[in-house]
């Protein structure tokens, strides 16, 4: 059938993204969130996007204002959904938060609504039954910059019928990404799968004084040419994240996971340092060591 309308329900970061993407590709867009306050920020997020899609995807003027202000925002959630073909649902990273929410979603999504979860975390199988409509719901995961790291996870569970998979499969690609299908459920699907050991690999060396950051960051640069290290990339990603990461694993019991959440609490965050966010994490912004042209000698 394809989609028409899309309602983006979350409006933080990635969230805003999202619904700001789906409409400079010419969807219907409702962003729904839980009050004015919410909205009101999502809308000065979004004046952000615009100067940054003028700059790295060299987008008019005219194209940027269009797509923001077509956008439509809502703080009730029956009316954000009453003709929704598909919902993204990109609320707080806290399963109760996301459980409560396909609770009050299934009371008044028309039926012909797929639901989709932005969760990067989470799997399907947790959420399926309270959506209320198993078959039509999945995973759908973008990366931050969705405009520029244009990727798109979809993710099923065993419930999922395969032509809404393939109907978001299509979606993804309509809205500029490069879609990447799995088939399985999968925590971290493949990106955090391959991305969160390497970045715990690089902790470790640091928390454990084999080497400096820079150095490590060096090794990982020369020898492969990717762009950025394990250290650049955290400040990228911000290091509230993976704090919040080792804290979660220490209070599990892994002893190492500790000894790196309070590395990075004590010598980072509270300092202040977030990564790029706040102009300083492992390296100080705008101008990052690891862009120097002699940082790789």
């Amino acid at each position: 059938m394809g989609f028409k309308n899309v309602t983006v329900a979350g409006s933080g970061v990635l969230g805003s993204q999202i619904a700001f993407q789906v409409s400079f590709k010419g969807f219907n867009v409702t962003v729904y969130d839980i009050n004015d306050e919410a909205v009101s920020a999502a809308k000065t997020r979004m004046e952000k996007w615009q100067q940054r899609y003028k700059e790295d995807v060299n987008a008019s003027d005219a194209e940027v204002k269009e797509a923001f202000e077509s956008i439509h925002f809502s703080t009730d959630l029956k009316e954000a959904v009453s003709d929704a073909d598909l919902i993204i649902e990109a609320v707080p990273e806290k399963e109760e938060i996301k459980l409560d929410f396909y609770k009050k979603l299934a009371e008044v999504a028309p039926e012909k609504t797929i639901f989709a979860s932005n969760s990067s975390t989470m799997l399907p199988s947790q959420f399926a039954e309270t959506t209320g409509r198993p078959n039509q719901f999945l995973m759908l995961h973008f990366a931050n910059e969705i405009w520029k790291n244009n990727t798109a996870e979809i993710m099923k569970h065993e419930g999922t019928d395969m032509n809404v998979f393939d109907e978001v499969v299509e979606f993804a690609e309509q809205i500029g990404m490069v879609a990447l299908p799995i088939h399985k459920e999968q925590p971290g699907y493949i990106l955090n799968s391959l991305l969160v050991p390497f970045l715990d690999a690089a902790q470790d060396l640091l928390v454990n004084d084999v080497a400096d950051a820079e150095t490590i960051d060096k090794t990982w640069m020369v020898a492969t040419g990717a762009p950025r290290g394990p250290f650049a990339t955290l400040d990228v990603i911000g290091i509230r994240t993976p704090y919040n990461l080792s804290a979660a694993k220490g209070e599990a019991g892994d002893k190492k996971a500790q000894r790196v959440a309070k590395f990075l609490k004590e010598t980072y965050l509270d300092k202040g340092k977030f990564g790029i966010e706040s102009g300083e994490g492992f390296y100080n912004y705008p101008d990052p060591a690891y862009e120097n042209p002699d940082f790789l000698k």
